[in-house]
């Protein structure tokens, strides 16, 4: 568990607002451990003894984190409400208990692996540019795609005044007026693929996630969802990032 704040996790077990319980520590009447504690002091809301006057406070349970993985189909909306009326992924995972949250996002004409959880923390992780989590994509675009294209799409090009990442990208099969792509990005900038293709001239007509770093999609079947396992959880918190990732 994360160290929180003293004053904040005063407020948050009800003692008084953040403001108040700053009053209380200034005062003296706040004990951690033993120790009179002074603003500034962090605790683990579960592990630190915290008393006030001489009132032990104690953290309510901790809530338990859920990790989920939801087959998103194309025509819902990242997000857990809109003004608009539109369809969004909340409805296709109204049935878990927990307040949770999408990490990351896909638009919606794509499909595929969209992440769930009320883990601040992994939300970061995954997220972070820093941690450089790869990303799997299935990519069907019209009419076809030249190797000089593919090298462009791999070396970056220039979206908004900076460049791509390299990425990797692998044909995986070939028809009259159509390709199937798989591509590997390492950075999540709007609608990337679908922009990067049109400056080539390419029309997408299907995008779908497949994986995020070591974690694939599998058989999960369109709008269905299921909980990560505890390696899945920890291949995504421990992704090496190997240099290439396409086989």
């Amino acid at each position: 568990m994360a160290l929180v704040r003293l004053q904040k996790m005063l407020a948050d077990c009800g003692v008084a607002s953040r403001r108040k319980s700053e009053d209380l520590i200034n005062a003296g009447s706040v004990k951690v451990n033993g120790k009179i504690a002074q603003i500034g002091d962090k605790v683990d809301p579960y592990k630190d003894k915290v008393f006030v006057n001489g009132k032990r406070v104690t953290a309510a349970a901790k809530p338990k984190h859920r990790y989920i993985m939801l087959h998103k189909p194309r025509g819902f909306i990242t997000t857990m409400n809109d003004e608009r009326g539109r369809k969004c992924v909340a409805e296709l995972i109204k049935d878990i208990p927990e307040r949770v949250y999408p990490v990351g996002r896909l638009d919606k004409d794509s499909e595929g692996m969209l992440l769930f959880t009320n883990d601040g923390e992994f939300a970061n992780l995954i997220t972070h540019p820093k941690k450089d989590i790869y990303k799997v994509y299935r990519v069907t675009v019209r009419p076809t795609i030249t190797e000089e294209q593919i090298v462009t799409f791999e070396t970056g090009m220039m979206l908004d005044g900076r460049k791509t990442a390299p990425a990797e990208v692998r044909v995986v099969k070939k028809e009259e007026g159509r390709t199937v792509l798989e591509i590997v990005l390492r950075e999540g900038r709007n609608r990337q693929i679908r922009r990067m293709c049109e400056m080539l001239g390419l029309e997408v007509a299907r995008l779908k996630r497949v994986a995020i770093g070591q974690v694939k999609l599998g058989m999960l079947k369109q709008g269905d969802w299921r909980d990560l396992t505890a390696e899945e959880v920890k291949k995504l918190t421990a992704d090496p990032n190997p240099s290439r990732h396409i086989r």
